[in-house]
Parts: C-alpha cells; sequence; structure tokens
C-alpha cells in the first residue's frame, strides 16, 4: 500500500479577470480584433467569397487527399511545401519555379512574414486609403510604422501619388492593392512599372482579386524578371472558392523566399492543407469555372445600383461599394433584419456588397429596395 498523500487541490484562480488587468504590450492597449461579422443569415455578401462550393468530385478527391495525410499524421509535414509551391508557380506561369514562391496560411500570413522580415522596429509601410483594414495590424504587430497616403479622388493610383508617398514619408516598404480593397479599383502594370524604375523600396503588390478582373492575365508577374525588390501577393481564398482551407501565397525573386523562410514558424502549413489546396490546384479550371460569372454579375450589379440613384464606384473585383447614405449603418441594419448581410466598410457613407448566386442578388436587391424605400418614407 502507497504512503503517497495527494497535495491539496489549488484554488481555482479568479475567472473575472479581465483584459485590463493583463500586462498586455502598451500599443495594444484598447485595440479590437479584426472580425467581419459572422452571421447565420440566408444571404452572405460581405466577405467577398466565391459562393460556389466546390463540385462533388473535387469534394472526393479533397477527402481522399486528407484520408492520405492522416494516414501520416504522426509525421511533421513537409516544412518547405516544395510541391505546394510547385504546382501555385505551374498555375501562376510566368515562368515561374517553386524557388519563386512562398506559401502561407492566408495571404494575412503571408504578409505577416514579409513585414516580419522587411519591416520590424525603425522600418515604414506605406499604403494608399482606403486601403484594406488589415494592413495596419500586420504592421503593428510587426512593430512597422504604417503611414498612409490619399488615393485621387476616384480612388486610383498613379506612379506620381505612390513615389511622391516613397518620398515624403520615407517608406522602406510599400503596398500597391489591385483590384483594391475595398475600392475595387485596379492600378496598371505600367505604373508599378514606373514605381519599381524610380525606388529602392520593396515593391508589394497585392493581387487578391487578379483573376475577376477583365484581364486577369495582366499581372505585375510579368515583370518579377526584371526586379528584384517586387513581390506579388495572392490568394486562393477568393476566386478559387478555398477561404476555408486558409492558403495565401506570393511570387517574387528567390532571395525574398528565404528571408520569408527565415522569420516562419516552423511546420506552418499542415499536411492537409497542403493535400488539398494541391487538389484545388489540380482542379483549377473547375474550381475558377464561375469566376467569370461573378465578374460579369458584379458589373451588372454596378449599372443597375447606380439606376437606383446610388453612387458606385467602379469595380473590377468580385464586390462594388455603393451609396453614399447619410446613415450606412442605417442601411446595413434594414438588409440585416431582411437576411442579407453586406459589409460595413469603406469610405464614410458606403457599403460593400459581394458577387453572390443568382438568387442571393436577387434577394439583396429586393432587401435593398424594401431598405430605400422606408429610409424615403422616413425622410432620410
Amino acid at each position: 500500500m502507497s504512503d503517497y498523500t495527494p497535495a491539496p487541490t489549488p484554488a481555482i484562480p479568479d475567472a473575472t479577470i479581465s483584459l485590463a488587468d493583463l500586462p498586455l504590450r502598451p500599443d495594444l492597449v484598447g485595440e479590437e480584433p479584426y472580425g467581419a461579422p459572422q452571421l447565420d443569415v440566408p444571404v452572405r455578401l460581405n466577405v467577398n467569397e466565391n459562393p460556389w462550393p466546390p463540385t462533388s468530385d473535387v469534394i472526393q478527391d479533397m477527402a481522399r487527399a486528407v484520408s492520405h495525410a492522416a494516414s501520416q499524421v504522426n509525421r511533421y509535414p513537409d516544412r518547405e511545401a516544395w510541391d505546394l509551391r510547385a504546382d501555385l508557380a505551374h498555375y501562376l506561369g510566368f515562368g515561374l519555379t517553386a524557388d519563386n514562391i512562398w506559401a502561407a496560411n492566408g495571404s494575412n500570413e503571408v504578409m505577416t512574414h514579409l513585414l516580419a522580415a522587411f519591416g520590424g522596429p525603425g522600418r515604414t509601410v506605406l499604403s494608399f486609403t482606403p486601403a484594406y483594414s488589415m494592413y495596419p495590424e500586420y504592421a503593428r504587430n510587426t512593430l512597422t510604422d504604417y503611414v498612409t497616403r490619399p488615393r485621387r479622388e476616384d480612388y486610383t493610383l498613379d506612379a506620381e501619388i505612390v513615389l511622391r508617398g516613397i518620398e515624403l514619408t520615407g517608406a522602406d516598404i510599400v503596398l500597391i492593392t489591385t483590384p483594391n480593397n475595398p475600392t475595387g479599383t485596379t492600378t496598371p502594370v505600367h505604373v508599378v512599372e514606373e514605381v519599381l524604375e524610380n525606388t529602392e523600396a520593396l515593391v508589394i503588390v497585392d493581387e487578391a482579386y487578379q483573376e475577376f478582373t477583365e484581364v486577369p492575365e495582366d499581372s505585375a508577374c510579368a515583370l518579377l524578371p526584371r526586379f528584384g525588390r517586387l513581390v506579388v501577393t495572392r490568394t486562393m481564398s477568393k476566386a478559387f472558392a478555398f477561404a476555408g482551407g486558409r492558403l495565401g501565397y506570393l511570387a517574387a525573386a528567390p532571395a525574398i523566399v528565404d528571408a520569408c523562410r527565415i522569420v516562419r514558424l516552423p511546420y506552418h502549413l499542415s499536411a492537409q492543407t497542403q493535400a488539398v489546396a494541391r487538389v484545388a490546384l489540380a482542379h483549377a479550371p473547375s474550381m475558377l469555372e464561375r469566376v467569370g460569372d461573378l465578374h460579369d454579375q458584379i458589373q451588372e450589379l454596378q449599372d443597375w445600383l447606380r439606376s437606383r440613384g446610388l453612387e458606385v464606384v467602379p469595380s473590377e473585383a468580385n464586390f462594388c461599394l455603393f451609396g453614399r447614405f447619410p446613415d450606412r449603418h442605417a442601411v446595413w441594419q434594414g438588409l440585416l433584419e431582411r437576411g442579407v448581410l453586406v459589409r460595413e466598410t469603406g469610405p464614410e457613407g458606403f457599403l460593400r456588397v459581394s458577387a453572390g448566386t443568382p438568387q442571393e442578388m436577387q434577394a439583396f436587391r429586393q432587401a435593398l429596395i424594401e431598405v430605400l424605400a422606408d429610409r424615403k418614407d422616413e425622410g432620410q
């Protein structure tokens, strides 16, 4: 019989402790987590997803790939994701190879790797407003100074604005988003080329929505052989209908990929993520089949919104801004009460709506007609 006597059970810590009671990093005090609303409503048009799930044959192939990966889940995944990077290079084209590609857990992690490697204390990243709401958070989390300059009145960019912004801010890193989120406006490749010819800054071209544009092949990737300080970032979350898979990537000189490898966490992409992403890429024509329809749909929607007397920012993405409303939150709430979720973002007075299925778009139109009628009756 053992003489062991268990130690007394310690008292349960006070569960009422708040964030204000913790030694949070000073620059994070008062900050809120990023989060587009995730509400269970019939029509979700707020986060720019492709509304069409994979076909049944693709789903079956994904399931087989996960099953195979599970048979080796006791082993670490390929730390360098070589096969996935080779598949991504093949998909992009432009003569790229796996050495030119880096992949991570969404384009969010790709951006964090870039700012961790090339930003940090004493470094500055420049973007142009209105801009993607996560950019300042990437900078904050990597202790990089974040500065902005305004776009033109039509929300486009030219080389003069970008180069002047670099001169005024001393930026080490420049973010050019095309199509831009939240406006959907594009920046021509020749503008990027002129910027690169006249700066030593690292230029990151965020092409998350490139597949939705009128000419998807007109990509800054074409400039990579000439410019070693150019990075083109992409995602599989949008056009590829792979938001749940969490796979972002970049194309750049191999030296930039090596810099990202320095700051990445070990085994940052699971075996399952790599396996399913490779299946999606193998079925690229199927996964991208609806992209043209979504592009056409958002173009038609812009015309319809204008016909209702609304202001619309011309967009080449799978979303558009519409307004302007004296109280955009009230319009957002009115749509939500009718089962339609859009995004309250962008310049003051605007809302953003994503392309959905035909049924979802009809529901959006009907809900907006009703909300606008109610607002008119209320004299607003």
